[in-house]
């Protein structure tokens, strides 16, 4: 167990980011399943736009890696562009 008041306050506050982290990722997973799911063009079109957005705010708090992100964006443009 820590002994000093600085690693107790530094062991709240990454209990409490990862948290953070792990709502936004599985949120964001979601967001993802469901777009996949979809089947209509506008529905997807709009859909689109939100999760992209979400993946790169993940991605510029390193809570993902970039390339993941660039590599889920790609795959769900090529879904949302195939849909008719």
């Amino acid at each position: 167990m820590a002994n000093h008041k600085s690693a107790i306050k530094r062991i709240r506050q990454i209990l409490t980011r990862r948290l953070r982290n792990k709502y936004y990722a599985k949120t964001t997973r979601n967001a993802v399943r469901d777009l996949r799911n979809t089947t209509d063009k506008a529905v997807a079109t709009e859909s689109f736009k939100k999760v992209s957005a979400m993946l790169d705010k993940l991605a510029k708090k390193n809570i993902i890696h970039k390339n993941k992100a660039g590599n889920l964006k790609s795959k769900l443009a090529l879904h949302v562009n195939k849909l008719s």
